[in-house]
């Protein structure tokens, strides 16, 4: 089993940045891809990046390609989610998962493509 706790997560003003980590612990030789995903309470959970193995590639929905870097170190088991220029709407519970079966983003972000997923981490941005 792999477990994900993600850490970070915190309020902040409109317009600043926050940098999420995501520590992956026991079977971490089964992680492949990997991701960030946010969900806001009655609404559903979206993708908010994606990484492959190895890192070669890398994916952001268009409303956050320009503000988020995703990035990884496998040396350390660790996720990161750098945001920048946050706004009121990116505010959320942010969740980071990992894929077991998929060296490649795509699969992985579609529904069920993740196999072990963290807690979350509260990101609130005020106006």
């Amino acid at each position: 089993q792999v477990q994900l706790v993600e850490s970070g997560g915190g309020l902040v003003q409109a317009g600043g940045s926050l940098r999420l980590s995501c520590a992956a612990s026991g079977r971490t030789l089964n992680i492949l891809s990997m991701g960030w995903f946010r969900q806001v309470p009655g609404r559903v959970r979206e993708v908010v990046a994606g990484i492959s193995w190895m890192s070669v590639r890398s994916y952001y929905p268009e409303s956050m390609k320009d503000r988020f870097t995703i990035s990884r170190d496998n040396a350390k088991n660790t996720l990161y989610l750098e945001m920048n220029n946050l706004k009121p709407d990116d505010t959320a519970v942010y969740f980071c998962a990992a894929s077991r079966r998929f060296g490649d983003y795509e699969p992985s972000l579609a529904d069920g493509g993740m196999d072990y997923w963290g807690k979350g981490t509260l990101v609130t941005v005020s106006s």
